[in-house]
């Protein structure tokens, strides 16, 4: 972390940490989409979303997102249209949903957790070789993903360009995302984070969603 960016500390209560995380889940999804039609995304989303699924141990919870909000904008705009009920793209939600149901069939999962644990120690010590998001990073992070998440039967079909999906390392970075997104849903949850929530404490996520700014 550079000294230009310093730690932005969080509002310290429950909704909150829920909002910055569930922003980390719909930040992935908008991502994935972006990818997929377009072939590119933006640059501070993707490290964020890259380093957080490789920071298994952070210091702090701030820590995970690179210390200030704004990391996760993308995804906080969207989760602001879902909590507002304003017009939010279909396939961002979709993504987005379909990783906090991912995430609840993986955390009862034992055994593919510890598989996971196992992918991400080992990645762990590429990015220390090559640096955080160099795509032999990237290609693992998607490869981890494949061996793990992609064997449940409920699988997230990613819509887009056929020619870009199946472009050089495009299949690896969606995968990457995806892992990632499937993180910051296992921190939501973490942080006392559930579906039922998202319908009948929309009031208490929006307040967070404010006073993040």
């Amino acid at each position: 972390m550079t000294a230009s960016t310093p730690i932005h500390r969080a509002p310290d209560t429950p909704s909150a940490r829920q909002a910055l995380a569930l922003a980390g889940v719909f930040q992935a999804a908008s991502l994935v989409d972006e990818l997929a039609r377009t072939g590119q995304t933006d640059q501070r989303a993707w490290e964020t979303l890259i380093r957080a699924t490789l920071d298994t141990n952070p210091d702090s919870f701030e820590a995970i997102y690179g210390g200030h909000p704004n990391n996760l904008r993308r995804g906080l705009e969207v989760l602001e249209g879902v909590v507002g009920r304003q017009q939010v793209n279909p396939v961002v939600l979709r993504y987005g949903f379909l990783m906090l149901m991912l995430m609840n069939k993986l955390r009862t999962n034992d055994a593919m957790m510890d598989d996971l644990g196992t992918h991400l120690t080992r990645i762990q010590g590429q990015a220390e070789h090559f640096g955080e998001t160099h795509e032999n990073v990237i290609a693992s992070l998607g490869e981890a993903y494949q061996e793990t998440l992609s064997t449940l039967k409920a699988r997230i079909v990613v819509q887009g360009d056929p020619s870009l999906l199946q472009s050089r390392m495009m299949p690896e970075r969606v995968r990457a995302i995806l892992l990632a997104g499937i993180r910051f849903a296992l921190l939501w949850h973490q942080q006392g984070g559930r579906r039922w929530k998202l319908v009948f404490q929309r009031g208490a996520l929006k307040k967070s969603l404010d006073q993040l700014g």
